[in-house]
């Protein structure tokens, strides 16, 4: 329950702030949800930006906790590895699991944050309020200022308002912005005939070296296609014509499943890819408490597809936080920036060389026989020899955990195959003798 003069603010009404205002609500604490967007639910989502959510375990288990798990999967198709198109040479599919079973599940970003926004509008206590920016926080005051120049009261601000988090610049923070040379940008492969013109069950890759397309699935049968490109590529395809002759020379399998790719690719806005890394994620004031989460706090570039995952998962231990801390928030959210930053710092690592291995190593026979290689030791020694990308997609373990758990693992199989290696050997040795 909120404590006597307690307000409580969320600013940005995305995934992780309406997922968040859910839980708060539910434990009967009053939120205001300020949201600079106009409601999306009657404007539509912004066109060109979205990069498909690919939602695994823990977006799952967060979901679950607020009753969206089931409905949401119902939104979503499932993904169950990666259908690689080299520029030469026949397509080949990688399962994401030892198994082939497990799968990764395609979402549309706008649909999800529908569905969150109309359970937290559903949820007592919680009041959404659209098309107001907020500019930053005055923690002294106890206010959420406002760009009109208004003030609002909070004691509480929990800011999930993105990468270029206005809260964030507002707050004395050691932060640190790194941008990729590479910007996306957002394309469509339509139907075919009212059917998919790729393979529903995969999410497509077209790896170039040091730069790629990426292609998930959508229930109305289209995919939404992304490029990574260094900024400079994206920008010299400034005519319809040099947009088009790119297209056949790198992707020839699929040019031609694009008929409005010259229209898309000059209209469609080229995005940003910035992992954020700041300390600390809270600042306490005399009059505000203000903690950041998601990708406030700390941005990830979408190669390992944990961004909203991650953010879940923050929104998760805020209400696991408050629960051990009686309801006190300071010492709640300082128990939360403790447990989540090594999380979150270990997730930025693995989602950057996660684009190397997405841009280039895919492609290459030798990874494809060391993929391989681990799927059948994770069916061997099932349970006890598990893969990276199982760990991060299909397990909830901490993300800070799993690179110990992998050097773990390979000290150990090493050992054992020296120690076979060795006994082979005492064996020969003896055959000699006799």
């Amino acid at each position: 329950m909120a404590a006597d003069g307690e307000r409580v603010a969320i600013v940005g009404a995305g995934l992780a702030g309406c997922l968040l205002a859910v839980l708060l609500g539910r434990r009967g604490i009053a939120v205001t949800v300020y949201e600079r967007r106009p409601d999306p639910r009657v404007a539509g989502a912004e066109r060109g930006r979205s990069i498909n959510l690919a939602i695994s375990a823990r977006g799952l288990a967060a979901l679950e906790q607020v009753g969206l798990r089931d409905q949401s999967l119902k939104q979503a198709l499932p993904m169950h590895g990666r259908m690689v198109h080299p520029l030469r040479g026949t397509q080949n599919f990688q399962p994401y699991s030892a198994d082939g079973e497990r799968a990764i599940n395609s979402i549309s970003r706008a649909e999800l944050n529908r569905s969150l926004l109309d359970t937290a509008e559903a949820t007592p206590g919680v009041t959404l309020r659209f098309s107001q920016r907020v500019t930053g926080v005055d923690t002294e005051a106890g206010a959420v200022l406002m760009e009109d120049g208004s003030a609002e009261p909070a004691t509480v601000v929990l800011a999930g308002d993105g990468a270029y988090s206005a809260v964030r610049g507002s707050l004395e923070l050691d932060e640190d912005a790194d941008f990729l040379e590479h910007g996306y940008k957002e394309l469509t492969v339509p139907p075919k005939d009212g059917e998919f013109a790729l393979d529903p069950d995969a999410l497509h890759i077209w790896p170039r070296g040091t730069s790629m397309m990426i292609a998930l699935p959508n229930l109305d049968r289209s995919f939404t296609c992304t490029l990574f490109w260094p900024k400079d590529d994206l920008a010299a395809l400034d005519t319809p014509e040099k947009v088009a002759a790119r297209f056949e020379r790198d992707y020839p399998d699929v040019a031609g499943l694009m008929p409005d790719l010259t229209a898309d690719y000059a209209r469609n806005p080229v995005g940003s890819l910035v992992t954020v890394r700041c300390w600390p994620w809270t600042r306490y004031g005399r009059g505000a408490i203000v903690a950041l989460l998601g990708d406030a706090a700390h941005a990830i570039v979408p190669f390992f597809g944990q961004g909203a995952n991650c953010a879940f998962e923050d929104c998760i231990e805020i209400d696991q936080c408050l629960t051990e801390a009686g309801g006190d928030w300071a010492r709640a959210l300082s128990l939360y920036q403790e447990r989540r930053k090594a999380n979150t710092d270990a997730i930025a690592e693995m989602a950057l060389d996660n684009f190397v291995e997405m841009r280039d190593r895919v492609s290459s026979p030798v990874y494809r026989a060391k993929q391989a290689a681990t799927h059948a030791l994770e069916r061997r020694l099932a349970g006890r020899y598990v893969s990276r990308y199982e760990l991060v997609s299909f397990s909830t373990l901490p993300y800070a955990e799993i690179p110990a758990r992998i050097r773990r693992q390979n000290r150990v199989l090493g050992a054992a195959v020296l120690g076979a290696a060795a006994a082979a050997g005492l064996g020969l040795r003896a055959l000699r003798r006799r």
